[in-house]
């Protein structure tokens, strides 16, 4: 058995993409997870080849840096000017003086290329012991593309180019994609033969094929399955149009592995999302990044996650989450927003209009609404009232506050950070807390209330309050309404631990 071929990628990443009329380069715009170019070198992977060669040119410096990040690799090409596919190709080759065997040259704007695809063309090619071998594919609509013209039998002849085909060659659909394999020195040898002479005055890496048929070598066509996977990207429409095709693929792929997705139109994954069987997509919801979503949990509807884990059970709605944490069986919104370092344990709610950051709200502990909650760590099993204010920066630093175990914190309150709620401590309502409150102990911070009678009657006379408090008053048969002397005595004198029995009898918070 002989031993198998290295094998060198070559991406073309040149162009301007001037339709795209964007300063930033065309194989740099994102497509679900990806950059086009990103997408080309994941389809080349299985390859393992032994070096990558990307031609840069256009946005080069901006090409590299992306390259760094995704595919340190790769080996950068600066194509100084972009004289045509073949003049990328050779100095490409000439950067890598010693590549032999296979040659895979890859189009840098074809994300829908499936790795399987590129598979069965270096095998076709080298199976067949090929010079050279086209990725070819049926179309519907060939207009502006290059023609596959076979002889008699059926063997490739030459790749015409839209602009020099006879109207026979029109009405073929086989059309060539843009990708191919080659022997690098039967490669080498006919680089340096290709000729300007043309319209562009480029040097077209198609003509190779031309020659390679004239000196008898043998070159193949490979055909892939499905012709939207070669299709390139040269504005935004025709991006737009990609991603659609993606996102159906990404889609009927999750769906057929056991994920429900109740609205596949308006449901986007990325490439890179992971979601376990069982778990349930409802409409118009973005999965971005690194995202996982685990077994029966359910996500959406109206919900983006980008970079955040959803636990098994865990149910989030109508919420926006960004690189967070949501433990197994919790609850997210809705109207929800979870921040960088948000973790969430399990059995946990985070509910409407309540936004957590950089902090750890444990098993079973509530913030039920209309909080914010900041650099804080909450024990297991407490309840953080509505409207409650983690008060975490003093204009220059961060803080932190520990809320304990079991701790009910009451509505309206500020925690001024550094501070610490006690492990099942109380903090009664429209506090705000800037000291310790010990383990089960009630944490009061208030102005005790007074109750000026008759100010309305005097203050604003003949207004709709006055008028229903004049009635009130009166009550029936003109029996006295309001407090006793001896509750507005202790409204105004009341001691903090009668205020606070008031706090323990329930007014303090809500789940």
């Amino acid at each position: 058995m002989s031993e198998p071929q290295p094998r060198t990628v070559v991406v073309l990443a040149a162009g301007e993409g001037k339709r795209m009329k964007s300063s930033l380069p065309k194989v740099l715009h994102p497509l679900l997870g990806r950059t086009l170019v990103g997408h080309v070198l994941n389809a080349a992977d299985p390859l393992e080849a032994a070096r990558t060669l990307v031609v840069v040119g256009h946005g080069a410096d901006q090409v590299r840096a992306h390259l760094a990040e995704i595919a340190p690799e790769a080996i950068a090409v600066h194509q100084a000017e972009q004289l045509g596919t073949g003049h990328a190709v050779r100095i490409a080759l000439e950067a890598a003086p010693e590549v032999t065997g296979t040659v895979v040259v890859l189009n840098g704007d074809v994300p829908l290329l499936r790795p399987e695809t590129v598979v069965e063309l270096v095998a076709t090619h080298e199976g067949e012991g090929a010079a050279a071998t086209v990725l070819a594919a049926e179309v519907p609509d060939p207009t502006g593309l290059g023609r596959i013209v076979r002889d008699a039998a059926g063997r490739l002849e030459q790749i015409v180019e839209q602009r020099d085909a006879t109207p026979t060659q029109l009405a073929v659909r086989e059309i060539n994609a843009g990708i191919y394999a080659f022997d690098a020195a039967r490669l080498r040898d006919v680089l340096g033969k290709l000729s300007t002479d043309n319209d562009q005055g480029e040097e077209y890496l198609t003509d190779v094929f031309k020659m390679l048929v004239s000196a008898g070598e043998p070159v193949g066509v490979h055909l892939a399955a499905d012709h939207t996977e070669t299709l390139g990207c040269n504005d935004r429409v025709e991006l737009a149009a990609l991603r659609r095709l993606l996102r159906d693929r990404v889609n009927e792929r999750w769906m057929r592995a056991g994920v429900s997705l109740l609205d596949p139109e308006t449901t986007w994954i990325d490439v890179t999302v992971a979601l376990d069987r069982d778990a349930v997509v409802d409409q118009n919801t973005q999965l971005r990044g690194g995202s996982v979503v685990g077994s029966g949990a359910v996500v959406g509807p109206d919900v983006t996650l980008i970079d955040t884990v959803v636990g098994p059970g865990a149910t989030v709605l109508r919420s926006h989450a960004v690189g967070a944490e949501v433990g197994s069986g919790a609850s997210v919104g809705p109207y929800a927003y979870l921040r960088p370092d948000a973790r969430l344990a399990e059995r946990s709610k985070v509910g409407t209009f309540v936004e957590v950051k950089n902090s750890e709200v444990g098993a079973g502990a509530k913030v039920p609404h209309l909080s914010y909650v900041g650099d804080a760590t909450i024990g297991a099993r407490a309840n953080i009232g509505a409207a409650t204010i983690f008060v975490n920066y003093d204009g220059v630093n961060k803080h932190r506050t520990v809320v304990g175990e079991a701790a009910f914190v009451g509505c309206d309150t500020s925690l001024i950070a550094p501070v610490e709620v006690g492990a099942g401590a109380y903090v009664a309502a429209g506090s705000a807390i800037s000291k310790d409150v010990p383990p089960g102990a009630l944490g009061v911070s208030r102005a005790e209330q007074r109750s000026l009678e008759g100010w309305v009657t005097r203050k604003r006379p003949g207004s709709a309050s006055a008028e229903a408090a004049e009635r009130a008053l009166r009550g029936a048969q003109g029996a006295p309404v309001g407090p006793s002397s001896a509750s507005q005595g202790e409204a105004i004198h009341g001691t903090a631990e009668s205020v606070g029995g008031a706090a323990g009898a329930g007014d303090t918070a809500t789940e």
